[in-house]
Parts: structure tokens; sequence; C-alpha cells
């Protein structure tokens, strides 16, 4: 039996006046008491790219014991902050393979511009990492691969989103994990699922949601994608099959409007 938890955090946004220290504590204490095999971090770890909003996103990152990956946002990418980020941080663009499960990240972001994309020079790169055998292939993103409701005006899919979709379909990529606009969702697309997570640590937030990230658990062929929220409960999002794309999608309440 082959079983593996992934936690999915985005958008702390240090930096920020709307960032809530408070709450990217409880998001540490809970991810090192989950103790996933791996988090991931879809970007804006920043409000501003300036160093020293890295160095507080940094500090928060190093308290969570469990492997990381982290990419940049378009935030990140504002003020040439993203030379602090692979100063920093790390590599803009990763690959990581783990029991059987190959992870892809990759920069979608563009200086200074709240747009992004990924671009046909690194189709062929995407191609030769998913070559690799592998039973569930995910990739990362910061922008928005498919609109998402209840994001006002959606100006921010990546430029390429219709070619990356051919590409990441033809690699049998089962789930695309992003971030962005601070709205968590779900969709499937044919036999590809992907995955929003809304910001972990502010409050710069639309409508009636709240701050939460993802908590995404394999087992054997079954994925659940759970919504957390710091220092609530969580909820189911999506329940899939990935060898038959089937699934369940859940309506998910805002913490202390159950029932109403």
């Amino acid at each position: 039996m082959t079983q593996l938890t992934i936690a999915h955090i985005s958008d702390l946004h240090a930096g920020s006046p709307y960032f809530v220290p408070s709450l990217m504590d409880r998001v540490v204490i809970e991810l090192n008491e989950l103790a996933p095999d791996i988090v991931l971090c879809t970007g804006d770890l920043t409000e501003m790219g300036f160093r020293q909003d890295y160095v507080t996103a940094l500090e928060y990152l190093r308290r969570i014991e469990a492997p990381q990956v982290v990419i940049p946002g378009n935030h990140d990418a504002r003020n040439v902050g993203y030379v602090h980020f692979e100063e920093l941080i790390g590599p803009r663009w990763q690959v990581r393979d783990l029991e059987g499960v190959t992870i892809v990240a990759l920069d979608s972001t563009e200086p200074d511009l709240d747009h992004g994309q990924i671009g046909r020079a690194r189709y062929d790169w995407l191609r030769e990492q998913y070559a690799r055998p592998a039973w569930f292939r995910v990739f990362m993103l910061h922008h928005h691969l498919l609109p998402v409701p209840g994001t006002g005006r959606e100006r921010n899919i990546v430029y390429d989103a219709g070619d990356l979709l051919e590409v990441l379909q033809e690699c049998g990529v089962n789930l695309v994990l992003g971030g962005h606009k601070h709205v968590p969702y779900a969709w499937r697309l044919e036999r590809l699922f992907v995955v929003n997570a809304g910001t972990c640590s502010s409050l710069r937030l639309r409508g009636n949601t709240k701050a939460c990230y993802n908590v995404i658990r394999l087992e054997d062929d079954r994925v659940r994608v759970v919504r957390k929220y710091p220092f609530h409960g969580e909820e189911t999002l999506i329940d899939f099959v990935p060898s038959t794309a089937a699934f369940e999608k859940y309506i998910c309440a805002v913490p202390g409007e159950e029932g109403r």
C-alpha cells in the first residue's frame, strides 16, 4: 500500500500590512504536528520582493520540519526580488521524486508584472522530467491555469495556458497546484485535476474566504484534497481516483458559518 501526505501552502505575503504572524505561527505548528512527507509552497512568500521580507518568510519556512519545494510568485518577482529568492530560498524550478511521485515546480512569474507564463522553451524540459517512471505526477506553478470562481475579473491565467495544458495532459500529469488569487478551488479537466490554494497567513481575502491551506492525502489509487483552516478544522475539497478520473467535489462551509 502506498501512502503519502503532501501539504500545499501558498501566498504568505510577509511584509504586507495584511500579513498575520499568529496565523503563520499556527500553520507551522499544524504542519509539524501533521508531519507530511513534503510541503509544497506555490509562491508569494513576500509582498514586494524585498530582502528583509524574504528573511521573514524564510524564518517561518525553516521552522517547518518537513522537506519543502518552494517557487516564487508574482509579488516575489517585484523589485528584482527573484535575486533574493535564488540566494535565500533556492532555485526557481525544481524536480523532486518521492516514492513514485514526480513533482515538477516551475517559476511562472515575469519581473514586476502580475501575469505570468511558462513558455515554449520549457515544454521539452517538462516532457523529459515526466518521462521518468512514476505512478503519480504533480506540477506546481504560482499563477492560475484555469479560471477560479470568486476571484473577480480573471486577468492572471498564465498566457500560454492552452499549450501548457496540452503538454501536461500529454505527460500524464495528475495534479496541478497553484495559488495567486487567495481563493481555494478545484477543477477537473479530462484526466487532469487542478487545485488552487488560498492564502495561509494573509487577510487579503475575497468575499467570505478564510485563510487556509491544503492537505493532499494519497493512498493507492485514491487522492483526497482537504482544506485546512489554521485554528479551525478541515473540510474535504475534492476526492478523486487517478486511474479513472472519477471524482467527487464538496461544498465547503466558511468556518463559523456551518449550518447557516
